[in-house]
């Protein structure tokens, strides 16, 4: 029998209200598990700026991290920021990178997570400092740790959401990441220089000095994308350097 018009309309907006509905609550069952696996991907990209988590379990990641990561909030000129303008506490790990990357840099807040021995935060090792940057197809990031020094890079780790397999992608490989350890990103008269990747990979020895390492084959933009954003992040985190420096030198005297 041939249903009516008001009978198709409104058995049809029944049905999306139901299954709205039933999507609706399958989100909200489902985001503490999403929420969860979205704060063990963070922490486990921050840790692999300077150990090897790669054998580590989910709990152990979050166990390891709790031990030996002590995170702070730092404006652009390197002061402390504690709380916002409502006056609740920020949260390193709640500030959204990609989001603070729409402002101004000196209106971002900008996350530092200091490694140091387990139990014992006074016993720093390195300082790991989250970048975001565009690569040839999208959004790149990473987290980059100096050592105590604050100019050399203990490790690295990077990450993209569509850059091209095979070529731009390469920059989550290990191989790829490790060209960056050891490099400086101050020059012998302290000036901020950042580390740059080269056009392609067989560079001569001569121009792999402390700020270049060799590129990625066909991946000219994103390498370059790359070393845009750690150029800009080294800068914007340059007062909060400085300041960690300045109170070394006076620690030491």
């Amino acid at each position: 029998m041939q249903q009516s018009n008001t009978y198709i309309i409104v058995f049809t907006a029944i049905l999306t209200i139901i299954l709205g509905g039933l999507l609706s609550l399958a989100n909200q069952g489902l985001k503490p598990m999403q929420d969860k696996s979205i704060e063990i991907d963070t922490k486990k990209q921050i840790l692999g700026a300077v150990v090897d988590v790669s054998e580590m379990s989910n709990q152990q990641i979050l166990d390891y991290y709790n031990g030996t990561i002590k995170s702070i909030v730092v404006d652009y000129n390197g002061e402390l920021i504690e709380t916002d303008e409502k006056g609740s506490p920020i949260v390193a790990e709640e500030v959204n990178i990609p989001k603070n990357f729409k402002q101004q840099p000196e209106d971002r807040q900008y996350p530092v997570f200091i490694y140091h021995a387990e139990g014992n935060d006074d016993a720093v090792e390195a300082y790991i400092l989250p970048m975001y940057g565009t690569g040839l197809w999208g959004p790149i990031w990473g987290y980059v740790a100096l050592e105590t020094d604050l100019n050399t890079i203990k490790g690295a780790v990077f990450d993209h959401e569509t850059e091209t397999p095979g070529l731009g992608a390469r920059i989550t490989e290990k191989e790829v990441q490790q060209r960056f350890e050891n490099k400086q990103i101050y020059d012998e008269n302290g000036n901020l220089e950042s580390v740059y990747m080269l056009k392609g990979e067989s560079n001569p020895e001569s121009a792999l000095d402390e700020h270049h390492i060799n590129g990625m084959s066909g991946a000219t933009i994103t390498g370059k994308g790359l070393s845009d954003m750690l150029k800009s992040y080294f800068s914007y985190y340059q007062g909060y350097i400085e300041k960690v420096k300045s109170e070394k030198s006076v620690a030491s005297l």
